[in-house]
């Protein structure tokens, strides 16, 4: 009997299975795409994502990274948080999901090649893409069909803008040994040390424009980018998906399928990789429903930093001033620097 039917091979998904292989569970994975998977993200890990990837012995090369930077798109003021325990790794989405993927698959966790669009469940199993299981964790992203077959899916925020991510890789050294984040008008700029050759600029942005057209807004950024781009393209959105639950019998959430306010922090993959632990230590103990309070609890500083400042950057003359009081305050920046790290 399948102990855990996980949809979705990403790194969520990949990292509940293996917590669950790591507890004796027998555990198989529905993911129509073949391995790498990429997706459009900041490629940033924090060293709590770092760490607890090691303790799953998952190996991860990637670029350190010591801190974070933020710097105003005009002016280049800046003010900088390090890191206390340990540093960050940038590295590439593709590279991340095979570390994941090869270990899963040493711990002996099946992959099946299968999409799930409907969810069956009863009282003592979940039936899903021909598969029964005793439990189903829908860890499909971040528009999970999971979550919307079942009508989880929260409505959207009154009165707030929806939100875009866009990345680009481009064949640099990297000038910094942190990320830096660049703040302009109307988006962010996140430039991820990625290798000795290798960086990545991953724009936030509440306006539909090309990528060339919101790098405009970051004058200093754009000077330090050679001409041509070293990877295509790649985006999505809207980043706000509200889920009304994580736990709904026994199907559980887990990653961006649970639940996402923003990547302004980048703290999305800490969240999914320790989540991922704690769901799999209720399943064990025969308590799923102790999910739901364990996933709040362990995201009620990222939903409250990334949403403060959410509503921050929404108000013009505010958004103004973030790196300005990041700066005078640089004690309060690094203390907030290391609550998400």
């Amino acid at each position: 009997m399948i102990d855990l039917l996980v949809v979705g091979g990403g790194p969520a998904g990949l990292a509940t299975a293996i917590h669950g292989a790591l507890a004796g569970m027998r555990v198989v994975v529905a993911e129509p795409r073949p391995t790498p998977i990429d997706k459009a993200c900041g490629e940033g890990l924090m060293p709590g994502a770092a760490r607890r990837l090691r303790e799953l012995g998952v190996p991860v090369g990637g670029q350190p990274f010591h801190g974070i930077r933020y710097v105003d798109a005009v002016s280049g003021r800046r003010a900088e948080g390090l890191f206390r325990h340990g540093p960050g790794l940038g590295v590439r989405r593709t590279a991340l999901q095979s570390a994941l993927a090869e270990r899963a698959d040493r711990l002996g966790v099946r992959v099946v090649a299968r999409r799930v669009d409907e969810v069956r469940q009863d009282e003592d199993r979940v039936h899903a893409a021909g598969i029964s299981a005793r439990y189903l964790v829908a860890a499909d992203g971040l528009h999970s069909p999971v979550r919307r077959a079942m009508g989880l899916s929260a409505p959207p925020v009154a009165g707030r803008p929806a939100r875009y991510g866009l990345r680009r890789h481009y064949d640099v050294a990297p000038w910094s040994e942190l990320v830096e984040v660049h703040w302009a008008e109307r988006c962010e700029a996140y430039v991820t040390p990625l290798a000795p050759d290798r960086i990545g600029v991953a724009l936030l942005t509440s306006e539909h424009a090309p990528f060339d057209v919101q790098l405009a807004r970051f004058p200093l950024l754009s000077a330090r980018l050679p001409g041509p781009a070293g990877s295509a393209v790649r985006g999505a959105g809207p980043l706000r998906q509200g889920s009304r639950v994580r736990v709904a019998g026994r199907v559980l959430f887990v990653g961006d399928a649970a639940g996402y306010v923003d990547a302004l922090t980048g703290e999305g993959l800490t969240l999914a990789v320790t989540a991922a632990g704690e769901l799999v230590r209720c399943v064990r103990e025969g308590r799923p429903e102790a999910y739901e309070r364990a996933w709040r609890e362990l995201s009620r500083s990222y939903r409250t930093l990334t949403a403060s400042l959410l509503w921050a950057r929404e108000r013009p003359p505010l958004a103004r001033r973030i790196v300005p009081l990041a700066a005078r305050w640089p004690q309060l920046f690094t203390g907030a620097v290391n609550l998400l790290a």
